[in-house]
């Protein structure tokens, strides 16, 4: 082995091993003996807390790979070349020493793992920096540092001088030329970090519900980085305070308290069908526009099986998501809160993973998520295990089926694994929730497919009513086909009779047909209108339902139907509560530094910046759907207008206070 690689090799696993030892305090002197770590949760803590060490290790040791093999950089090119790279990798050490130091300190202080926050204290240095030296052993501490740093820089100089009698390198050309991408190829999987589509992430380390097994397995240099385009935390405590009277009328709060905001509802009378302990299937159907479908009038009908259920189920005909965008959708559905991220989506945000969802609300349901590929994707990991006690992810790597382009399995082969295993299930209601992804570009359609038939239409036809090419229009049929194949799977089931589905689309899409409204299209409605269908037929008589509807209100609604009470502590309400049905609204965002907001109303729909600017209302029923007719309505403009700015700014308060409901609501499962 050459002498560069040697040395390497020793700095590597010293930095792991001290590491290792952190992790090793850290977890000792934070544990809780009444409320311990599991032996299987302390177990993947370390591993995957390895893994993320093994990748700062590997980052801060590329250098060394990279300038040592020259011979005007290496570290054995003579005394002073010496001292640089002992002190250098001395430095390795000890700066991960000290992030590791300060993430104990903080964890301390807050119990949550370090983040990039901590530079909030850096607006009052003295202040902080004294707090700092009254709580903390900062001269003994110090001192200890400064003598471990003496430590390592001599022990690293004894391992390059040591290591300078060995051979520069051995071998042949090609042997020289193999180890060479040996090496390299070792040194990206360590980046890389696990097998699979996508990469080792924040995410990962969030894999429990127990908040102190991701303070144990984060890197704390690596999760300050991953936090840091965050830091800034989005929400403004006084607009949200003097939101909230209004909000508590808005949202039926239990036991109103402006001091500590509280939004907590407990619905306690039982929902019609909470005897019967009904199974719950909710399905996202990928860039399902409502325009595109045949219940809603496209005159293609390429929905035939969707719209078969619309008509015998609950079909809500004026449902909207918050904005375009499946992880956003995502993270709208689970946690309740529409994401006014400004900065990459909510579900990609280390700072706001902890949530209280109503999926923890379904106690004693056996909880399952299916997607075609990595759960990864997104970071919606984190979201969905950290909060939701028991649940088991099916993603790639865990199906049968092959998988056919970027987003993993056909959706037909996804549906179909998704009912053996619920098939497979014990005894006892279970909440599954379904991802699709197949109608995307590339609109793969695989040659298996169940018996899907490929229909080639004309281009200007398809052009009429909303489509922009043949492959576009056979993707939204074969999802269709695919939600066919799903049903007829399910109907055979034993399960099915006692079972909710709930189908809707995660966004819709831009797009203009001759069966559109003018509002739909004009004022971009068509991205964010999408179906709703609520199907049982054994337990819920079919009906249309014309109120505006959110996404906020899906988790709200199934939970007023099966349960016999829940928790609610997020800006969704029950769609079918008799208290809210003259306030039938939907919030809409579209994010950017200066965001769209607005709110769908029965008949109108405002809009304005979230600065307050460009703010107007227009009529949907009209032909001219731009105008701005808030002077021919100005009390419904003052209303909708003072609600769209509430729900804002409760929206993005919540989005940072919603986490502390969380450990109460998984009690008890």
């Amino acid at each position: 082995m050459p002498r560069l690689l040697k040395l390497t090799l020793f700095a590597l696993l010293l930095n792991l091993g001290l590491m290792l030892l952190l992790r090793v305090i850290f977890w000792w002197w934070f544990r809780d003996a009444g409320d311990p770590l599991s032996t299987a949760d302390l177990a993947q803590s370390f591993y995957l807390g390895s893994k993320f060490d093994l990748r700062l290790v590997l980052l801060l040791l590329l250098p060394l790979l990279v300038l040592g093999t020259s011979a005007r950089f290496a570290p054995f090119a003579g005394p002073r070349r010496a001292r640089a790279w002992a002190a250098y990798l001395s430095l390795a050490v000890i700066a991960p020493l000290l992030v590791y130091l300060l993430h104990m300190g903080y964890y301390a202080y807050l119990h949550k793992p370090l983040d990039a926050t901590v530079l909030r204290f850096a607006a009052n240095p003295l202040i902080s920096a004294t707090m700092v030296w009254q709580s903390y052993p900062v001269v003994w501490g110090g001192l200890g540092v400064a003598i471990f740093a003496v430590v390592i820089y001599r022990l690293h100089a004894w391992a390059i001088a040591y290591f300078a009698e060995a051979p520069a390198a051995g071998g042949s050309r090609r042997r020289r030329l193999a180890l060479g991408t040996g090496v390299a190829a070792l040194v990206l999987f360590g980046l890389y970090g696990q097998i699979s589509w996508y990469p080792l992430r924040w995410s990962n380390a969030f894999f429990s519900t127990h908040a102190f097994a991701a303070a144990v397995t984060v890197n704390p240099t690596l999760h300050f980085f991953s936090t840091l385009k965050n830091r800034r935390l989005n929400f403004d405590t006084a607009a949200a305070r003097a939101a909230y009277p209004r909000m508590v009328d808005f949202l039926g709060i239990d036991a109103p308290d402006v001091a500590a905001m509280n939004y907590l509802r407990t619905v306690t009378p039982a929902g019609n069908l909470a005897a019967r302990r009904p199974n719950v299937v909710l399905v996202f159907l990928e860039s399902f526009a409502a325009f595109k479908t045949g219940i809603y009038g496209n005159p293609l009908k390429p929905t035939p099986h969707f719209d078969e259920l619309a008509r015998g189920g609950l079909y809500f005909e004026n449902f909207y998501v918050p904005q375009p965008g499946t992880a956003r959708s995502v993270f709208t559905l689970v946690t309740g809160i529409p994401d006014p991220e400004i900065v990459r989506t909510a579900s990609r945000n280390p700072l706001v993973v902890d949530q209280h969802t109503l999926l923890a609300e379904f106690k004693g349901y056996q909880k399952h998520y299916f997607l075609g590929g990595s759960a990864s994707w997104g970071n919606i990991r984190g979201l969905l295990t950290r909060n939701i006690p028991g649940l088991v992810i099916h993603e790639e790597g865990s199906y049968r089926s092959p998988r056919v382009d970027v987003w993993g399995l056909a959706d037909h082969n996804l549906f179909l694994e998704a009912i053996e295993a619920l098939n497979s299930l014990d005894d006892g209601p279970f909440l599954a929730v379904i991802q699709t992804s197949g109608n995307h570009r590339p609109y793969t359609i695989p040659e298996v497919n169940h018996g899907f038939a490929y229909d080639e239409r004309d281009t200007a036809e398809l052009n009429r009513f909303g489509f922009d090419s043949s492959a576009e229009y056979n993707s939204f049929r074969y999802m269709d086909h695919s939600i066919g194949v799903f049903m007829e799977q399910a109907r055979q089931a034993p399960w099915f009779d006692n079972t909710v589905f709930v189908f809707f689309g995660d966004h819709g899409l831009p797009g203009r047909g001759e069966h559109m409204s003018a509002a739909d299209v004009q004022l971009a409605l068509n991205t964010i209108h999408v179906p709703l269908v609520i199907y049982a037929p054994a337990l819920i008589p079919a009906r249309r339902v014309e109120r505006v509807a959110s996404e906020l209100d899906v988790l709200p609604t199934v939970a007023g139907l099966v349960l016999p009470s829940y928790r609610n502590t997020t800006l969704g309400r029950d769609l079918l509560d008799p208290r809210f049905k003259d306030s039938a609204f939907a919030f809409t965002i579209l994010n950017s530094p200066n965001p769209d907001i607005g709110l769908v109303g029965e008949g109108f729909y405002f809009r304005g910046k979230a600065d307050g600017s460009s703010e107007r209302l227009h009529a949907l029923g009209s032909t001219t759907p731009r105008e701005d007719v808030a002077a021919v309505h100005p009390a419904q403009y003052a209303r909708m207008k003072q609600l769209c700015r509430d729900i804002y700014e409760t929206a993005r308060y919540m989005l940072y206070h919603n986490g502390g409901y969380r450990q109460a609501a998984a009690e008890g499962q």
